[in-house]
């Protein structure tokens, strides 16, 4: 057994054309941390839970239950426990 704690859901949300959603999808896969992307001009329901939140614009990223408007690497690093 290796005691690493399992990663919290990361749920990304994300538009077309958005260069920060693509950063920070880079950021993730780079880092190897699983995550699962949404389009929300696909799903309106996901773009209303991102206004619900407090979020105006992509990306939004989701870790767990926090709620992390746009790209804040510190923000995402700080929620997922790494450096």
């Amino acid at each position: 057994m290796s005691g690493k704690k399992p990663q919290k859901k990361v749920v990304i949300f994300t538009g077309p054309g958005c260069h920060w959603c693509v950063k920070a999808k880079n950021y993730f896969k780079a880092k190897g941390i699983k995550f699962k992307e949404i389009d929300i001009s696909k799903d309106q329901k996901a773009a209303k839970d991102c206004e619900r939140h407090g979020c105006r614009g992509v990306p939004v990223v989701l870790i767990g239950s926090r709620w992390i408007c746009g790209f804040d690497q510190a923000k995402i690093e700080k929620e997922l426990g790494i450096r």
